[in-house]
């Protein structure tokens, strides 16, 4: 059993919804990742989801393109953010950590390399945006094969093919986004995200984060009601940017205890 298998089963078991808050690695600044990462951790959190800074992120909103522009410019790559999980791990060993990223960085790195290199560094799933699941079983038994899950991407216009392709290639959990358009979107609709959720867990039997939209305590509880767990990014690098850097990382972790609370109080 995976790290975020036993996570999310030991959730289950105290009727809890998981909390999956996203950082950019390198933003606001590589020194402050590491001390993010604890701190999202310290306020609750149950799987962190670390970005690796690409250039062209095309599912991203304003938001997490220029939490990129500002890793990049420290010159932050997929090799950078790899050796911040290794440290990571030499004072967390429990909490999963997840990279979500581009095809282009892995396979300039290799495919083979990437997944040796994350691996040993403790790494424990990926989230690839531009690899669709039909063209990954490969890529997804290696990932096995090293005891990380390949995670993928479900969006509202998912057709029942896609679904039935990710139930048969992802691990870990599925990542159902709540919205058409990109990252730091709003006016997310409760009510369709439960009926696309009821027609996801037709096929896949593994637990479901819905991300996309999810900007406070009450659209997390709201959401939390029909899923499994709660992804949460842009509102957080929106923390990062309106807060001095010195305050950064205190300013996160009350903002994730806020997010903890609501999640708990809505068991």
């Amino acid at each position: 059993m995976s790290r975020i298998q036993s996570t999310f089963a030991a959730l289950a078991s105290q009727n809890k919804k998981g909390l999956i808050p996203f950082i950019t690695a390198g933003d606001p600044a590589p020194e402050l990742t590491l001390p993010l990462m604890h701190a999202l951790v310290a306020g609750g959190s149950d799987v962190l989801e670390l970005g690796i800074p690409f250039s062209d992120p095309m599912a991203e909103g304003p938001v997490i393109q220029r939490a990129c522009e500002r890793a990049l410019k420290f010159n932050v790559g997929i090799r950078d953010v790899i050796g911040m999980v290794s440290e990571f791990r030499k004072t967390n060993s429990t909490t999963p950590v997840v990279l979500m990223g581009y095809a282009n960085p892995i396979e300039h790195m290799g495919i083979d390399a990437f997944i040796d290199a994350a691996a040993n560094a403790g790494v424990d799933g990926t989230i690839v945006v531009d690899y669709p699941p039909e063209e990954c079983e490969e890529f997804a038994v290696k990932m096995r094969a090293r005891s990380m899950d390949p995670i993928f991407l479900l969006a509202p216009t998912s057709t029942e093919e896609r679904i039935a392709q990710v139930a048969k290639v992802g691990g870990g959990f599925s990542y159902y986004v709540s919205l058409k358009g990109v990252t730091g979107a709003q006016h997310i609709d409760t009510k369709e995200v439960a009926e696309r959720i009821a027609t996801i867990r037709r096929y896949v039997k593994l637990p479901i984060g819905v991300g996309f939209g999810i900007r406070d305590a009450v659209t997390a509880k709201a959401v939390s009601s029909v899923a499994d767990a709660i992804v949460i990014g842009s509102r957080i690098i929106q923390e990062l940017e309106n807060t001095p850097r010195e305050q950064a990382v205190e300013a996160v972790r009350r903002f994730i205890s806020g997010i903890r609370q609501a999640l708990d109080d809505g068991k």
